[in-house]
């Protein structure tokens, strides 16, 4: 979709009510799904992360979602597929400036060049023990990313028809640093499975889009 006329519609989603749990489950393994329903609020208190679904202009104006590969280290999210973002620190004074400073920290994309559409709905991450508050910001700008090379591998920009794309959604045999040959649904996006945290956030940022597009 070209990103002038995405810009101009995406206003609308505003005021839409958030599918919340409904749209993540779609994109759970049902083990993930058990645990959402018995372990969030019952073990040590979750700590916090803000993210961001960034859409921006691709080189020929057509919309794109900003996907970012992180780099190996010794956590459960080590080499996956990611959005922008990361845990609050202590100079943050919400969700929504972690997103923010993260997003400038790891991408390059300061704050003030980024338009905030809305939240989303939160979600609890029970192998790392994270409740995560998503963003979706829009970017007009066509300048590179910038990457922190310590915290990003590599940028996968997809495009928003993938995103909208049924197609995309499969079903993948993950052995994980947490589970063992579990089925998995996911989205496949320029090779990369896409699964997870990210695929169930990607779910409800899908249902939303379906309604104003």
């Amino acid at each position: 979709m070209d990103f002038n006329v995405f810009s101009q519609r995406i206003s609308k989603i505003k005021n839409l009510p958030l599918p919340g749990v409904v749209s993540h489950y779609k994109m759970a393994p049902r083990e993930r799904i058990r645990e959402l329903e018995q372990r969030f609020g019952l073990n040590r208190t979750p700590k916090k992360a803000g993210v961001m679904a960034l859409f921006y202009p691709s080189p020929n104006n057509k919309t794109n979602v900003l996907l970012i590969l992180r780099t190996p280290y010794g956590g459960v999210h080590s080499n996956q597929i990611g959005l922008p973002g990361g845990k609050q620190e202590k100079e943050d004074p919400d969700l929504l400036s972690t997103a923010l400073r993260e997003t400038y920290e790891e991408v390059g994309v300061p704050p003030d060049q980024l338009t905030v559409l809305r939240s989303l709905s939160q979600l609890y991450i029970p192998p790392s023990n994270f409740v995560v508050w998503p963003y979706m910001g829009l970017y007009h700008k066509r300048e590179p990313f910038v990457l922190q090379r310590s915290e990003v591998a590599a940028l996968v920009e997809v495009p928003l028809i993938d995103i909208l794309d049924d197609r995309k959604v499969i079903v993948k045999n993950l052995t994980t640093s947490y589970a063992k040959n579990v089925d998995v649904p996911a989205f496949l996006f320029n090779g990369h499975v896409v699964w997870g945290a990210t695929a169930m956030i990607l779910s409800e940022i899908k249902e939303l889009l379906k309604q104003v597009l």
